[in-house]
């Protein structure tokens, strides 16, 4: 159960992160700078979740793993988002 809980937090701060940048493509408009912390924290939260389940080594590699799997993930999410957005347009009379 830890380690889900490693895994949502450490997939929420990525997220965070990454709406709070300019070319995020998910929301119309960028989160504020202040979400940063807020994505730190859950980022920092996870690693101390992934560190009690498997240890300190293992722990930051689960993080680090989270964190690029995410970082990579989001941007594709983007893509399908406006791709699905653009069929459902077109086949609309």
């Amino acid at each position: 159960m830890v380690m889900v809980c490693a895994l949502l937090l450490s997939f929420l701060g990525a997220a965070t992160i990454y709406l709070t940048h300019r070319q995020q493509r998910l929301l119309r408009r960028p989160l504020a700078l202040g979400y940063n912390v807020i994505g730190v924290m859950a980022i920092l939260a996870s690693l101390w979740c992934w560190c009690i389940a498997s240890g300190a080594a293992a722990g930051i590699a689960g993080t680090a793993t989270t964190l690029m799997l995410a970082w990579v993930a989001l941007p594709y999410m983007a893509w399908w988002r406006r791709r699905h957005a653009a069929i459902v347009r077109t086949e609309q009379p």
